[in-house]
């Protein structure tokens, strides 16, 4: 039995969409023996002929909520597409993506004779595909369907304009409906996905998902930059709620190098990746020397750092440590951290600055964590903490409130009125203008504990550049979607998990990690895939073999050789993703 969601505690929609694809892998774990066993193959109608037909397209607005329609006048956009040529059929609709409306499309498609389908909603990245199938279970081909983006490229850029944003929505579905007059029937090709997994990164996320696929029945290869596995977690003792992670840790770092299905390189790098989603080749430099390998799907866990303050007398001052030291001293040496009679903390040392203003979400519970465990080996200890605002998020709350019972003591400042730290000897003197009492306070350390921010590893650029995988802007891995694909990368075959992505907490990452399992192992689980049918033709006639679209490539489709006696381009149909960027550098057109 299995549990995700909000029914175990406070979360947000990315979080319980991570947690559900990780109880979804931990069930098919279980069942990976039966896999493939009760499926039934979903009966199509045969595909309708519509060559030579006049186009006749059907067209369906979307409301979205108010996302659209609070914006838009979604009414007399409906009224303008009736009036354009080809056009049979349109109508509006709260919700286009709803079961019922696709329901209603495909009855519209019959009851109008429907050859063409034009949606005009939100982006293709989410939604294109559902339209695509919905077609062809009316009996068309899929590709005759067409997206006009009237939310991200009008609504939400144009709010506080509603008619110019209405006149716009008309002219982008005004040139959607120009292009779908020309759009062809298009099928696509298939190819062999190879059943093994790419694992980048040896920490907690890491090995937790290179366990996980081989669980799962499949290979996989773990390659970690470093000399050891573990990453982080090797310093991560205990948690709020008793948990042991670096214990935790050791027990499946054994798991992970004795199974016979996960094959671990130390010290490597990813050189180069080429292919598409299910069919990746991949270059590693493993202690200087080359390895090729083959796989179908990438699950990218290059983790995070603490980052090195250089204020607050930090590396100047043996009393200034981050919490991750103070951590270690706690678990490791409990008899020397009792005789420290007066501890200050400092919260967000290095998060919500203006060059790095996002939060590093488990500072604060760490500073509880690491205060509660201090005044359990010596209860006369006064510990001090001063902080900007108290992030111990859901049921880690419980933790603060705790903490304050216990007489940890907390004193509020202001990001342009933090406190100064100087030396005196062995003692430390941190002086803070307290914005409760709204005077300053002056306070004796013993020992000074700064709750250092988690940033990006300098070394996942390198994958970045290599793998042509995007940063968000405080320099984390970016998904696909926040909310709807939190686990994918944009670039289908390409998952993330862990610290790699964004600061989170340990069972986070691990639930993020099985989350990207369970993604993955759609891929894997099946033999065959469909390739791309909008792709690149070279026309014979027109190509001069001069190889201008081979370098353009991104994705190495194309390769200039002899054919009939002449160079020309070939392109791989397994490989072109129809980027269009080789139709750009061709100079003859």
């Amino acid at each position: 039995i299995y549990v995700c969601g909000a029914a175990q505690g406070p979360k947000d929609i990315p979080d319980s969409i991570q947690q559900a694809g990780s109880a979804a892998a931990r069930a098919t774990a279980l069942l990976a023996d039966g896999r493939g066993s009760m499926i039934e193959s979903k009966a199509l109608p045969v595909e309708r002929d519509v060559t030579g037909e006049e186009p006749r397209i059907g067209v369906f607005v979307c409301h979205c909520g108010i996302n659209i329609a609070g914006v838009v006048d979604v009414e007399a956009v409906t009224d303008y597409v009736r009036s354009l040529p080809h056009v049979a059929y349109a109508t509006h609709c709260m919700f286009t993506c709803s079961t019922d409306q696709q329901q209603e499309i495909k009855q519209e498609i019959k009851t109008h004779r429907l050859n063409r389908v034009l949606v005009a909603a939100c982006t293709p990245r989410t939604h294109e595909a559902l339209f695509q199938n919905t077609l062809r279970e009316a009996g068309l081909n899929p590709y005759l369907f067409e997206i006009a983006n009237i939310r991200e490229q009008d609504s939400w850029v144009h709010r506080l304009n509603p008619e110019a944003a209405t006149a716009k929505a008309k002219d982008l579905v005004r040139m959607s409906i120009a292009r779908s007059r020309l759009l062809q029937p298009l099928h696509n090709t298939t190819y062999e996905v190879i059943q093994r997994a790419l694992v980048v990164g040896g920490g907690l996320a890491g090995l937790t998902a290179a366990l996980g696929v081989a669980e799962q029945g499949f290979s996989v290869v773990l390659a970690e930059r470093t000399a050891e596995l573990g990453g982080n977690a090797q310093t991560l003792f205990y948690t709020e709620d008793g948990a042991q992670p670096a214990e935790h840790l050791k027990e499946l770092i054994g798991k992970v190098e004795n199974n016979p299905l996960i094959t671990v390189y130390k010290e490597s790098l990813v050189d180069s990746i080429a292919g598409s989603c299910g069919n990746f080749s991949t270059t590693l430099s493993v202690r200087g020397k080359v390895q090729n390998i083959s796989h179908g799907v990438v699950i990218v866990a290059t983790g995070g750092e603490e980052y090195q303050p250089t204020e607050f007398l930090y590396g100047k001052h043996p009393k200034v440590v981050t919490q991750k030291m103070f951590e270690k001293l706690l678990a490791k040496n409990p008899d020397e951290a009792k005789q420290f009679r007066r501890v200050v903390m400092i919260q967000c040392v290095g998060s919500r600055e203006p060059e790095h203003p996002y939060c590093s979400r488990i500072c604060c519970t760490a500073a509880m964590k690491n205060s509660l465990k201090l005044k359990t080996l010596n209860a006369d200890t006064r510990v001090s903490v001063l902080y900007r605002d108290i992030r111990t998020f859901g049921l880690k709350e419980l933790s603060y409130t705790k903490a304050r019972k216990q007489g940890v003591r907390f004193f509020r400042f202001e990001i342009d009125q933090k406190p100064t730290v100087t030396s005196n000897g062995d003692a430390l003197e941190i002086l803070v203008f307290d914005q409760h009492l709204q005077i300053p306070v002056k306070l004796q350390a013993d020992l000074l504990v700064l709750s250092a921010a988690i940033r990006p590893r300098p070394e996942s650029k390198q994958l970045s550049e290599v793998a042509r995988l995007p940063f968000e802007e405080d320099g984390f891995f970016m998904e696909a979607h926040i909310k709807l694909r939190p686990l994918d990368f944009a670039t289908a075959g390409f998952f993330l998990c862990g610290l790699a992505h964004g600061p989170k907490f340990a069972n986070e990452s691990i639930a993020q990690a099985h989350g990207a399992v369970s993604r993955a192992c759609s891929i894997l689980s099946k033999k065959e895939m469909m390739a791309e049918a909008v792709i690149t033709h070279v026309d014979p006639h027109l190509c001069r073999g001069c190889g201008e679209c081979e370098n353009t490539c991104l994705f190495k489709a194309i390769q200039v050789k002899e054919v009939d006696g002449k160079q020309q381009a070939v392109v791989s149909e397994v490989l072109c993703t129809g980027c269009g960027a080789c139709n750009v550098a061709c100079p003859t057109g």
